[in-house]
C-alpha cells in the first residue's frame, strides 16, 4: 500500500523526468554504458542494465516498475527484518524525507540501493550467524545496489558491518569484486587524468538546513538535501526538529531493545553504521571536515563521490526506522484492539509529519511523453553509415523543455540516440559554475562554430533543442548542413570528412579488455546466487522436469 501512495501518478502513460531520473523508450548500449566512454562513469552499470532492459520492456514500463518495486521492497524489506511491529517499521523506513527528496531529485539508482539495505542487512546477519546460503543471499541482495557507485558503497557498508568483523575478510573482497563495473573504469579515467572533481562542489552540494537547528537536525530527520526544489512540502519549521526528536529518541530506546533479539554485537554494528551515515552527512558542514573532503574530492580520482554528502544519511535509516518500531512495540499491554488501534496510529504518524510525500510527492512525478522529433532523429542517425558523434546544444548538461512543464532534467540525447553524445557537464548550482570533470566535452565545446575543429574532434552532428533555456547563435550554425528541422529539435550534419570519435579507455584494447572481462565475472557471480535462490525456492521436480525435457 505504501508503495502505491507515494508513486501513484507515475504509474499514468509517459515517463516521468525529473532532475537525474531520465528513462528513454529504448536505451542504447554504447561503450559510455559501460563506463568506457570520456566521461566519468557515474550511471555505471545502471546505464548497461536499463540498454539491456529496455530490449524487452518499454522503457517507460521499465520505469514504473522499478519506481514501484523500489518503494515495496523498502517497506516490505524492512517489515521482514523488524522483530516486532513490522508495519511501523516499513512505514518509517519509506515515509520519510529521505525517499521524496531523492525522487524528486531522480535519483532512482540510489533509493534502489536504499530499498535493498534492510535485505542486505538481513542476509548480512546469516553470514554472522553462519547459517546455510548466507554468501548467497548476501550476493542477491547486494546486486540490485550496485548499479551505481552511491548504492554499491552503501551496500558495502551495510554487509560488511551486518556480517561483521570476523567475516570481514571475505565479505570485504566480495564487495569489492562487486563493485568493480564501476570502480575499475573509474580507476581507468584517473591513470589518463580525468578522474578529479572540482572542489567547490563540496560547498554547493553539502547538506542544508530545512527547519530549525540547523543542517545537523535535517539530516538526523532525514533529510537535508542540498536542493530546496527537491525538497517535498510541509517539510519546513518546527517538524524539521520534531522528526529529528522523534527518530533520534525513538531509535535508540528501540535499538537497546533490539540489542535483545539480535545480540549486543549486531545491532552496535547497526547503530555504528547509522552515526558513520550521519558523520558523512554533515562533513561538509563541519569547519575542518569540510577542507578534508575538498581536498579528496580535489586530489582523489572518484572521490567526487563524497561531495553530495546527504545521500549517506541512508545508513541511519535504517536503525532508526528499526528502533522506533521496538520502541512502539515496547507499548504496555493495554487489550488487543487498544494495542492494534496504538501501533496503527504510531505506523500513521510519519505520515502525518510529511503529508508532502504522498499521491507522487504532491503530483510532482508527472509522466509526459516524448515529441516525434525524439524518434526522427534517432532513425535519420541510424540511418547514416559515416563515424561521427553528437554535439547537443545548447551547451548545458540540464534542460527546461516546454513539453515537460520546464522541469529541470538531465539532456535525454545520451539514453535517446544510438550514437554517442557529447553534452557540457559543467554544473551550475545557484550562482556558482562548478568546473567539467569530461575533457573531451570541454575540447568540443571551444570547437563550437568551427565545423573543421569539430570534424577533426569526431563530431560528425550536431542537434539543437528547442524549447529550452539557452541561446543558440547563428555563428554556432554557420557552416553546417541542416539535415531535419522540427518543432522541438533540428539535426544538422558536420560537413566533409570526420574523424573516427576518439574514446579514451577505449583506446586501449588492454582497459576494454579488462572491464568486460569484471562485468562478466560480476554477472556469472549473480546468476550463480540466483540459480542457488531458484534451487532452494522451486521444487526439486521442476529442475528434473527441465533437466529430462532438455534430454529429450
Amino acid at each position: 500500500m505504501p508503495a502505491l501512495v507515494i508513486v501513484g501518478p507515475a504509474l499514468a502513460p509517459g515517463f516521468v523526468l525529473r532532475y537525474d531520473m531520465v528513462f528513454t523508450p529504448r536505451q542504447p548500449l554504447l561503450a559510455e554504458s559501460v563506463g568506457l566512454g570520456s566521461a566519468l562513469p557515474r550511471a555505471v552499470p545502471a546505464d548497461a542494465v536499463v540498454a539491456l532492459a529496455t530490449t524487452v520492456i518499454p522503457g517507460d514500463v521499465l520505469q514504473k516498475v522499478v519506481l514501484l518495486l523500489t518503494v515495496w521492497a523498502a517497506a516490505y524489506g524492512a517489515a521482514r527484518l523488524c522483530p516486532a511491529a513490522p508495519l511501523v517499521a516499513a512505514v518509517f523506513y519509506t515515509w520519510t524525507a529521505y525517499v521524496a527528496e531523492r525522487l524528486l531529485i531522480g535519483h532512482w539508482s540510489v533509493l534502489v540501493a536504499y530499498a535493498c539495505l534492510p535485505w542486505i542487512w538481513a542476509a548480512g546477519l546469516r553470514v554472522r550467524e553462519g547459517a546455510a546460503g548466507g554468501w548467497p543471499a548476501l550476493i542477491l541482495a547486494c546486486a540490485p545496489a550496485v548499479l551505481v557507485p552511491t548504492g554499491g558503497v552503501l551496500a558495502a557498508g551495510a554487509a560488511v558491518a551486518a556480517a561483521g568483523l570476523r567475516k570481514a575478510p571475505r565479505t570485504v573482497p566480495l564487495m569489492v569484486g562487486m563493485n568493480a563495473p564501476w570502480w575499475l573504469p573509474g580507476l581507468l579515467h584517473g591513470a589518463t587524468g580525468n578522474g578529479a572533481s572540482d572542489p567547490a562542489a563540496v560547498d554547493a552540494f553539502a547538506a542544508r538546513s530545512e527547519g530549525p537547528g540547523g543542517a545537523v537536525v535535517s539530516v538526523l530527520g532525514l533529510g537535508g538535501i542540498w536542493n530546496g526544489d527537491a525538497v517535498p512540502a510541509g517539510r519546513s519549521g518546527v517538524l524539521v526538529p520534531l522528526v529529528a526528536l522523534l527518530l533520534v529518541a525513538g531509535g535508540g530506546y528501540g535499538l537497546w531493545r533490539l540489542a535483545r533479539v539480535w545480540g549486543r554485537a549486531p545491532v552496535l554494528a547497526l547503530a555504528g553504521l547509522g552515526l558513520l551515515g550521519i558523520a558523512m552527512a554533515v562533513a561538509s558542514t563541519v569547519p575542518g571536515l569540510d577542507a578534508a573532503v575538498r581536498w579528496l574530492v580535489a586530489d582523489v580520482p572518484g572521490a567526487g563521490i563524497l561531495r553530495d554528502g546527504q545521500k549517506w544519511v541512508a545508513w541511519w535509516a535504517l536503525p532508526a526506522a528499526l528502533g522506533c518500531a521496538m520502541a512502539v512495540d515496547a507499548i504496555p499491554p493495554i487489550g488487543p484492539r487498544a494495542r492494534t488501534a496504538a501501533l496503527i496510529g504510531a505506523a500513521l504518524l510519519p505520515v502525518a509529519l510529511l503529508p508532502g510525500l504522498a499521491w507522487g510527492v504532491g503530483g510532482r512525478l508527472e509522466p509526459v511523453r516524448y515529441p516525434r522529433d525524439w524518434s526522427a532523429v534517432r532513425a535519420e542517425l541510424d540511418r547514416d553509415p559515416r563515424p561521427g558523434d553528437v554535439l547537443v546544444l545548447p551547451f548545458q548538461p540540464f534542460r527546461q523543455f516546454d513539453w515537460n512543464d520546464r522541469r529541470t532534467q538531465l539532456d535525454p540525447a545520451p539514453r535517446f540516440l544510438n550514437r554517442s553524445t557529447v553534452v557540457d557537464d559543467t554544473l551550475v548550482v545557484g550562482d556558482r559554475a562548478l568546473q567539467g570533470e569530461d575533457r573531451r566535452a570541454a575540447e568540443v565545446g571551444a570547437a563550437i562554430g568551427d565545423p573543421d575543429r569539430l570534424a577533426r574532434l569526431g563530431i560528425g552532428w550536431v542537434l539543437v533543442e528547442y524549447g529550452t533555456p539557452g541561446a543558440v547563435g547563428p555563428s554556432e550554425l554557420a557552416r553546417l548542413t541542416p539535415v531535419l528541422d522540427g518543432r522541438w529539435l533540428a539535426l544538422y550534419r558536420v560537413p566533409g570528412s570526420v574523424a573516427e570519435p576518439p574514446r579514451t579507455v577505449t583506446d586501449h584494447t588492454a582497459a576494454r579488455t579488462a572491464v568486460i572481462a569484471v562485468d562478466a565475472a560480476v554477472l556469472i557471480t549473480v546468476l550463480i546466487a540466483l540459480g542457488w535462490w531458484l534451487r532452494r525456492r522451486l521444487p526439486t521436480s521442476t529442475f528434473m522436469s527441465v533437466a529430462e525435457h532438455g534430454a529429450i
